[in-house]
């Protein structure tokens, strides 16, 4: 039997990524509603969306962002 090498877990785990705060928050909802609208139909398709999805999306107020975004 060979000997094969002793392999430790991974302790690197991945850490979340930070989200913006506060004014950023909003910043950030705003640039991801707008590359959302702009995403082609067959991508939008390949996540699960539609026009009318999308459309309700964009237009929400700025501000009605995920609470967690928020904190």
């Amino acid at each position: 039997m060979a000997h094969l090498p002793q392999t430790r877990p991974f302790s690197g785990a991945l850490a979340p990524v930070a989200r913006p705060t506060g004014l950023l928050a909003f910043l950030d909802t705003w640039r991801q509603r707008k590359h959302l609208a702009d995403l082609d139909p067959h991508l939008l398709k390949d996540i699960g969306l539609d026009g009318v999805d999308v459309h309700r999306e964009v237009n929400r107020p700025i501000w009605d962002a995920p609470e967690i975004w928020r904190l």
